[in-house]
């Protein structure tokens, strides 16, 4: 007979487990995640009794729980091995509930811990699954209520404010959502303040001088006066800030005719030798921001490829808002830096960072690698890819280069004068000692070791003068990136909420993907500006900020859920009541230049779940609807010579293909390759 039935959520996780407990009295069992929710036909909150949740088992699980409940009958012990965080601890309350070991009596429960334990690891590894299995632990109350308050929350705003999206804007499939309507402000708000910033031109000028090697300089002075100014605007999000020169086109021909005829030397060389520290362990934000800039990998694409690592023992758990590295796993690193580069690479004590998130979990770790293997080997494990090995290469890196010396770098500047009073500027770097570079960033080590062969009053000649033409650039577009920095920086989401967000208004085509940049769509901007105009308080950065900090502080124990709750929904339900007696409605149909088939009269664009479409101005008339093709200006099929369109994968990832399929399959990831 099995003596321990351990109840994890994943097949992977529990394959991992049963690797590692082989030939063990253990049987290990998944949920295949949540196994019961709040039902979708209703909103399930009674607001008489403390808003108390109607709970249901998800009807795909009835099976997970009826066998779950068999195996339970034949083990003397139940362990509950699900994730550390806040939905790993609600999947674990579920559980015990459906087992008869919850005695509920809402808001609070009872545990019978007498005959369920609940293990709290970071990492699947052999050490760690051990260590928790000898100090078994309660399932944490604070965790659930949080994830409860969370959940009921999310449920009230769903529910009670998409019925009146509904009656807005005449789709029945629209959503709003407390914190998902704030990630599309942010996005509707900058592409606002894109269109308002105005467009300046100016020029740069550069001079190309050389002696024994040729460099470029860039005019910043003359006499007393400061070619380039700083100008801030505010933005819905921070401040933007941006910089242009005062040299227009008839000043560029003066100043041009000027510096041909001066004549140069070096006046000045300032040196200085400054240290370059490695930036901090990931977290789920930094390592899905730097997942994107270095590989354009989704925030989605990121979370799945580390979800797998996780479950296959590689990584610690990987979502997470702390810096902090185990003691054990830091001396290890330090050994293997000395084995690996040299005593002068190591520290000789560790290295730590503080975070600035508020609320972050300083009990956890940060996502590092569980062994010091630099490549992952998971012999057999086809499902294993180059994504895989590429994002792990990413974290052991990382994670090395915390604890390496830092960088030494002489910074070098030198002036160039002219005897008319003109000064240009260039900048040099060289470094002294790589440090941490050497495994972060070994090309730019190789491409400054070199001091330039300059000194002070060597006359210079100007071999050429080059005039850049520039305008000044508006605030850029989001990216998932710089959303999820923006997100994170508020306190707005949680490491588990940003990748869930993002799809979400891209599934709800509320936002679409140009290239790497998040634009909204009409229908995304008209449900950001009625919300943000009729709900001013909810979906604002700051309210949603101090939400997420209660949600914190219930799971410290130091708030009540009920209050949080009532606190929220009384002057919601005022505001909610006063919204629904206004019947007028948003029009979201844009104009386009197609025309009716059927009647001539004119195509608009439409929304449905699945995404824009043409319809006919004269529905319902005329009903004659065809596919939204966006048109690439300029491109040819490479096979057959018709017009390049935008199409989406079901995933919503962007490709181009020819408008005549599927008489023609062209098809490309890229349109630089068109």
């Amino acid at each position: 007979m099995i003596m321990s039935l351990i109840i994890v959520e994943s097949p992977t996780k529990a394959r991992t487990f049963n690797r590692i407990l082989k030939g063990k009295d253990y049987y290990v069992y998944a949920t295949m995640g949540h196994i019961r929710d709040l039902p979708t036909n209703k909103i399930s909150i009674n607001y008489d009794k403390d808003f108390k949740p109607d709970y249901k088992i998800i009807k795909k699980k009835q099976p997970v729980v009826k066998q779950m409940k068999e195996l339970a009958k034949k083990n003397k012990e139940i362990i509950l091995a699900t994730d550390p965080d806040r939905e790993g601890e609600s999947i674990a309350y579920h559980a015990a509930f459906l087992l008869g070991y919850v005695k509920e009596k809402w808001p609070d429960f009872d545990i019978d811990n007498a005959k369920i334990k609940r293990i709290v690891f970071h990492e699947i590894t052999p050490r760690a699954l051990e260590e928790a299995l000898k100090n078994p632990t309660d399932i944490r109350k604070n965790l659930v209520k949080a994830q409860q308050a969370r959940r009921i929350l999310d449920r009230i705003v769903g529910y009670e404010l998409s019925p009146l999206l509904w009656k807005k804007i005449g789709k029945n499939w629209l959503s709003a959502g407390r914190v998902q309507t704030v990630a599309l402000r942010l996005i509707v708000e900058r592409e606002k303040e894109i269109r308002k910033f105005i467009k300046e031109p100016y020029y740069q000028i550069y001079g190309l001088f050389n002696n024994n090697e040729e460099f470029k300089a860039k005019l910043i002075k003359h006499a007393d006066h400061i070619f380039e100014q700083t100008t801030k605007i505010p933005l819905f999000d921070g401040e933007y800030q941006y910089t242009k020169t005062d040299i227009d086109k008839t000043k560029v021909d003066l100043l041009q005719a000027e510096l041909e005829k001066d004549q140069y030397c070096i006046s000045d060389i300032k040196q200085s030798v400054s240290l370059r520290y490695p930036p901090p362990p990931f977290t789920t934000s930094l390592l899905q921001q730097e997942a994107f800039h270095r590989f354009g990998f989704s925030s989605k694409m990121t979370m799945k490829l580390a979800q797998d690592l996780y479950e296959r023992g590689k990584i610690t758990y990987h979502r997470t808002d702390s810096f902090n590295l185990s003691s054990s796993f830091v001396f290890k690193v330090k050994d293997y830096i000395e084995s690996k580069f040299g005593k002068e690479y190591s520290l000789n004590k560790p290295r730590g960072y503080k975070t600035k998130v508020k609320g972050a979990q300083e009990a956890h770790e940060a996502i590092r690698p569980t062994s010091l293997k630099e490549n992952i080997e998971i012999d057999g494990d086809k499902k294993i890819t180059k994504n895989h090995r590429r994002l792990y290469k990413l974290i052991f890196d990382r994670t090395i280069s915390t604890q390496m010396k830092e960088a030494e770098i002489n910074q070098i500047k030198i002036f160039i004068k002219g005897k008319k009073d003109y000064l240009f500027e260039t900048n040099f770097q060289r470094v002294i000692f790589d440090g941490f570079l050497r495994v972060l960033n070994p090309d730019f080590v190789e491409r400054n070791r070199q001091n330039p062969k300059l000194k002070i009053g060597e006359t210079l000649k100007l071999k050429e003068l080059q005039a850049q033409m520039l305008q000044t650039l508006p605030p850029p577009r989001y990216n998932e990136a710089t959303l999820i920095k923006s997100l994170e920086e508020k306190g707005i989401g949680r490491p588990s909420t940003y990748a869930p967000i993002i799809n979400l208004i891209l599934n709800k085509n509320y936002i679409e993907k140009e290239g790497r940049y998040l634009l909204p769509t009409k229908l995304g901007e008209a449900i950001s500006d009625y919300l943000s105009l009729s709900f001013p308080d909810l979906f604002s950065i700051n309210f949603t900020a101090q939400m997420e900090n209660g949600l914190d502080e219930i799971a410290n124990g130091n708030h009540d859920m009920i209050n949080l709750l009532k606190n929220f929904y009384l002057p919601f339900k005022t505001v909610l009541e006063t919204r629904k007696k206004d019947t007028s409605v948003i029009n979201v149909e844009e104009d386009v230049k197609d025309v009716c088939p059927k009647c001539g009269s004119p195509m608009v664009v439409r929304y449905s779940r699945f995404g824009k479409f043409l319809a006919c101005s004269k529905y319902p008339k005329c009903k004659e609807t065809k596919p939204f093709l966006h048109y690439i200006k300029g491109k040819k099929c490479p096979k057959c010579q018709g017009r390049i369109v935008v199409k989406y994968t079901k995933s919503k990832k962007k490709f181009y293909g020819c408008e005549n399929y599927p008489k023609c399959d062209f098809s490309s990831w890229k349109i630089s390759s068109l």
